[in-house]
């Protein structure tokens, strides 16, 4: 991969899925096949990949399982098939994350890059309007923070490479599709042009909006180092991600926040 992700986990292209390490504990994929998500598709009757992305939820080291599980963290692994769906990239079909039992709330999702090229799509709500609209372009090694209750999807911005990245979550984690599916997608579709080039489309099952289009920041303000691996990270301070589990103790820090 283009950035090690500081544990012993590699992608595979056919078919999709992950290798682990001797050290490193993870599941056998779920696979998310086309037809799962063609309602949420600017094209649903598109042709594309079958098998559009494989996701690998709870991986980690061996030595690292009980204060993951102790702290109520998830690091979960998604590699997503290379092609397009039709006129659009490579995509997941977006959702909000449910309310999480343990904490009382949505929960935020901290990604980070290992290979390929992503664009992080969030929107503030899946009703009628849905607020501000961003669209955060990574490559490997960027990390990029998706708050609580924002509508999201995680787009391979370049068909001809396979994105995968790495995640932590909540462990009780849930996925609220409802709002978005209501809506025949997000708020905005990414298509791609004649170069392969991602273009916008409006959805019109939503009130006006505009969409930002930006690169990832850095997050001093969550303590995020450049270019150490967010795994790296929460092995040298197991308590720097808790407000994924608990965002309700970072609160003030979600107001107007910016991706």
């Amino acid at each position: 991969m283009d950035f090690n992700p500081g544990l012993m986990v590699s992608a595979t292209h056919n078919p999709l899925g992950f290798l682990y390490g001797d050290d490193v504990f993870g599941p056998v994929v779920e696979n998310r096949k086309l037809d799962d998500i063609r309602k949420s598709l600017l094209e649903s009757n598109c042709k594309g990949p079958q098998i559009v992305y494989s996701i690998a939820m709870n991986v980690g080291k061996t030595k690292d399982r009980t204060a993951i599980e102790d702290r109520n963290l998830l690091y979960g692994a998604v590699t997503y098939a290379i092609g397009k769906l039709g006129k659009e990239p490579i995509r997941s079909q977006g959702h909000i994350h449910a309310i999480s039992k343990s904490c009382g709330c949505s929960t935020p999702e901290v990604y980070e890059i290992w290979s390929g090229e992503a664009c992080i799509y969030m929107q503030e709500s899946a009703k009628d309007n849905p607020g501000r609209c961003f669209a955060v372009f990574a490559v490997a090694g960027d990390v990029i923070i998706v708050p609580p209750g924002f509508a999201h999807c995680t787009i391979s911005s370049n068909p001809h490479k396979q994105l995968t990245f790495g995640a932590w979550c909540v462990k009780d984690y849930g996925f609220d599709y409802s709002d978005v599916r209501e809506h025949k997608g997000v708020a905005w579709f990414p298509t791609l042009d004649s170069n392969d080039e991602i273009e916008w489309i409006r959805n019109e099952s939503y009130d006006e909006s505009k969409l930002i289009i930006k690169h990832p920041r850095k997050y001093e303000e969550f303590l995020i180092e450049s270019g150490v691996p967010i795994y790296t990270q929460f092995e040298n301070d197991p308590d720097k991600f808790l407000f994924v589990s608990n965002p309700n103790l970072v609160e003030k820090l979600w107001n107007n926040f910016i991706p």
